[in-house]
């Protein structure tokens, strides 16, 4: 069996991250006619049956070697890190998980839909995913502290910057001139829009169940975590092991 060592595990990882990147963004890119040739609720059970599983083997593979190569700085004692980095995490999640994502359009309980809107997290943001993952690696890289996590952030931000030129891409395609309108009216870079007049935020908005789904998953995640360590070493040994014989 191949044992990967300490600098090794940072290369394995962004290799991860490449091929959750093409599964991913690839999928994306075919999207509109795969659903012309097999439909949407088809598609959408393929692709989740691909990005699901390639997505779990990153997650499993960080937390079992977060800590791997060299350890950049540790600040992990300073007074009020935890607070910092738990209200940083918290943000992200906002960002990554926005309220008008529909969850039933994952298993194509609902029929999947491609949509234009400015409302909610999008007068924030226009790709709040980027936001979110820009926030959540900055906030766990400057808690772990080594190469593998900077390697791992590196890969992960690339990929969200390349989907924000790519789902423009896309939407521009699909949609045109109603497109150039929301472009218009929305920025990239959080809060842009709301302080340059284009856009203004509205409260209600964010009041919807699936808030309050995400300030649970945050409470639930974030207990977890002292079970990371004995859960990741496990899922290594049941599945990565036999992926690296």
């Amino acid at each position: 069996m191949l044992q990967a060592g300490p600098h090794q595990t940072s290369l394995i990882m962004l290799g991860l991250l490449v091929l959750f990147a093409i599964i991913h963004s690839g999928g994306a890119a075919i999207r509109s006619r795969a659903e012309v040739l097999i439909g949407a609720r088809a598609w959408r059970l393929i692709f989740a049956s691909a990005s699901i599983p390639s997505a779990v083997l990153v997650i499993g593979y960080f937390l079992a070697h977060r800590y791997d190569g060299i350890r950049l700085w540790n600040l992990q004692g300073v007074p009020g890190m935890v607070p910092l980095i738990f209200t940083m995490t918290v943000i992200s999640f906002f960002f990554l998980y926005p309220a008008t994502y529909n969850l039933l359009e994952i298993p194509a309980v609902l029929k999947p839909e491609v949509r234009l809107y400015a409302k909610g997290i999008i007068r924030i943001s226009r790709h709040p995913q980027a936001v979110g993952q820009i926030l959540w690696c900055f906030s766990h890289a400057l808690w772990i502290g080594t190469s593998f996590m900077l390697v791992t952030c590196a890969g992960l931000i690339g990929h969200h910057l390349f989907a924000v030129w790519h789902g423009d891409r896309r939407l521009k395609a699909k949609f045109g001139e109603d497109f150039e309108e929301l472009r218009r009216k929305t920025s990239v870079f959080p809060f842009l829009a709301v302080i340059d007049g284009r856009q203004k935020l509205q409260l209600k908005e964010f009041l919807r169940p699936s808030q309050l789904g995400i300030c649970i998953a945050v409470g639930v995640f974030w207990w977890a975590h002292r079970f990371i360590s004995l859960g990741s070493q496990v899922f290594l040994s049941s599945h990565l092991n036999e992926l690296l014989r």
